[in-house]
Parts: C-alpha cells; sequence; structure tokens
C-alpha cells in the first residue's frame, strides 16, 4: 500500500509538472512582461531590503528603487537612442557599399558556377538596394505598411511593455510576502533541504543575472570604444551588438568581429585595418575571461559552455523569445539541482551497491 502510494504521488508530481510546462506554452505570448518584471523585482529586491533597514517603509523603498531604475533606464535611452539612430543611418548609408564589396569579392567565385549565358547582375541590384533606401520617403512608407499589417501584434507589444512597470511595482511591494507565502506552503519536512537549494539558487541566480548584465555592459562598452579608436563609423552598433548577445559563449566576438570586419573593409577599401580589428576583440575577450567575468559573475555558476548554448537553443526552440530570455537562470537553477541530486547519489544505498 505504501509502495502504491508513493508511486501515486510521484504521477503527481510529473502530471502537475507536465501540466506547467503545457500552462507556460499555451501562455508564453502573454508572459513576457511578467518575467522580465519578476526578473526586476528580483534585481531590486536587496535593495528594497537595504532602504528597510534604514528605517524606510517598504512602499517608500519601493518608490525610490523604482524611480532611480525608471530615471536610469530614460537616461539611457536619452544618450543611446540618438547615437544608435545615427548609427543605422550611416549603415543604411552604407549598404550599397557594402554590396559593392560583395560583388567584386565574389563575382569569381560565383561567376563559373552560373549557367552557361546568363550572369549574375550584381550592378543592378546595387543600383536598385542604393535607390530604394536613399529615399527616405520609402522606407517611411514600408513602415507604415508594416504597421497596418501588425497592428495587432504592434498593440499587443506596446501592452506588454507598458505592464512591466505596473507589475514590477507590485512585485517588488509584495516580494518578501510572496515568498513567505510560498515557504508557507512547503511540506515542513522538506523545508531544510529546500531552505538550502532555495538559498543555494539564489546565490547563483544573483552572481549570473546582475554579473552577467554588468559583464554584457562592459563587453560592449569595449568593444565599442576599442573600433571607435580604431576609426569604424559603426562602432556603437557593433560594439554594443556584440555585448549584448555575448551571453552565450564565443557568439558575441564571432558577430561582432564579422560585421566589425565587413565594415571596416568597406569603410577603408584596405584589409591592414583587419588588425587592428582582431587586436580589439581579442583584447575584449582576454578582459572578459580574465578580468570581467571573475569579478562580476565568479566562478559559482558552474555552466559550461556547450550547456549554454544548448540551454539557449532549447529555449528558443520550445518557448521562442520568452525561452530565449528563460534559458540561462533555469540552466542555472537546473544545475543546483543536479548537485544537489549527485550529493545524495553518492550516499545511496544503490550508488554505494549496499542492500
Amino acid at each position: 500500500m505504501t509502495e502504491h502510494a508513493l508511486t501515486m504521488r510521484h504521477w503527481l508530481w510529473i502530471g502537475g509538472l507536465a501540466l506547467t510546462a503545457l500552462l507556460i506554452y499555451l501562455l508564453q505570448p502573454i508572459l513576457m512582461p511578467f518575467v522580465v518584471a519578476s526578473g526586476l523585482a528580483y534585481l531590486g529586491d536587496p535593495v528594497v531590503d537595504w532602504l528597510q533597514r534604514h528605517r524606510l517603509s517598504r512602499t517608500a523603498g519601493v518608490i525610490v528603487v523604482f524611480a532611480a531604475l525608471t530615471l536610469a533606464s530614460l537616461l539611457g535611452l536619452l544618450l543611446l537612442i540618438p547615437l544608435l539612430q545615427e548609427q543605422v543611418v550611416t549603415f543604411v548609408q552604407r549598404l550599397p557599399g557594402y554590396l559593392q564589396w560583395a560583388t567584386e569579392l565574389l563575382r569569381p567565385w560565383l561567376g563559373p558556377l552560373m549557367p552557361a549565358g546568363d550572369e549574375l547582375d550584381f550592378e543592378s541590384i546595387r543600383q536598385a538596394l542604393s535607390e530604394h533606401w536613399g529615399e527616405i520617403e520609402g522606407v517611411r512608407s514600408m513602415l507604415v505598411d508594416a504597421v497596418s499589417q501588425r497592428g495587432g501584434a504592434l498593440l499587443l507589444l506596446i501592452g506588454n511593455l507598458l505592464l512591466i512597470p505596473v507589475v514590477t511595482f507590485y512585485l517588488l511591494r509584495d516580494w518578501d510576502h510572496l515568498v513567505a507565502h510560498i515557504g508557507d506552503l512547503i511540506p515542513r519536512r522538506w523545508l531544510p533541504a529546500v531552505t538550502e537549494f532555495a538559498r543555494e539558487s539564489d546565490v547563483v541566480l544573483s552572481a549570473f543575472i546582475r554579473g552577467q548584465l554588468l559583464v554584457m555592459l562592459a563587453l560592449g562598452v569595449t568593444y565599442s570604444v576599442g573600433l571607435w579608436a580604431v576609426g569604424l563609423e559603426l562602432a556603437l552598433l557593433i560594439g554594443m551588438g556584440a555585448g549584448l548577445v555575448s551571453f552565450v559563449p564565443y557568439l558575441g566576438v564571432i558577430v561582432g568581429l564579422i560585421s566589425a570586419s565587413v565594415a571596416i573593409v568597406v569603410q577603408t577599401q584596405e584589409w591592414w585595418p583587419l588588425l587592428w580589428v582582431a587586436l580589439v576583440f581579442g583584447v575584449g575577450q582576454f578582459l572578459e575571461s580574465a578580468v570581467f567575468s571573475p569579478l562580476l559573475v565568479g566562478d559559482r555558476i558552474g555552466l559550461h559552455p556547450v550547456a549554454v548554448i544548448f540551454a539557449v537553443l532549447a529555449g528558443g526552440q520550445l518557448f521562442g523569445f520568452l525561452g530565449v530570455l528563460m534559458a540561462l537562470p533555469v540552466a542555472a537553477v537546473i544545475a543546483v539541482l543536479l548537485r544537489h541530486l549527485r550529493k545524495q547519489w553518492v550516499v545511496s544505498n544503490a550508488y554505494l551497491d549496499e542492500p
């Protein structure tokens, strides 16, 4: 009877987990603001707790942190958007030049592959793109058409963005109460093990989220400054883009190196600046491995680079953008769970081959 009850309990757990996964899959279009808000509340909770310890009420502390986050975001947008807009305009203006460079580079290889009597008309393609991107009204009409065709999706995106600060405020205000309520639901005999697991997961998640965001920012600044010193016109766009995707091992440096190499060759019409571009990304990789990651993240996460790549790809395949957003935090918690399971396994009778 006991064995049957234990089996039924296991099936209930499996069914509950399966139902949760199914609900996440079905509700993923509306979960993004709640996931982002939860992450922001998680990051802001220690600051609010610190303000509470200094005789500020919870609500007042939340207002202070919320105002600081809002002000920092607005200042960042005001500083970055004009610069990025200028970089995008420069990229659009340079696009015909990129195609011309590709034409001259690929013509010797593509020519023999074309059928007899046919030739790929690179010049016509270049002129068409040049005329198309050179017409501001044409670009504007494309944007208007895209907005009109996907108005529902755009409204959903705007609604989700507006929900993020609202949900963040309420989650941050009630964070401690929510954690306490969850703790009250845990069976008492499981409480010590769950508490230890939650504490270790918190250490890992805080090290990963806060540290990784700082590493991404530091790399973006490093790449941007280095490429600007080299003389690349698209330094900010490429540098910050490479820093943004650097949460996947080697992806940031690969994307940035290829993009910057193409841009610098098209801009200067020379090959020797590639050495300086390679030096910039080489220095960035050295700083990441020797300074940024050890100082800002540390070695507490324990995620192998292959596990990181698999987690991002699997999250994107299963849940789209939401999966990519949640892949690494979930993988970090799973790594903690696996370490706890390993500790129990190595002292179990099955491992020790004891009856």
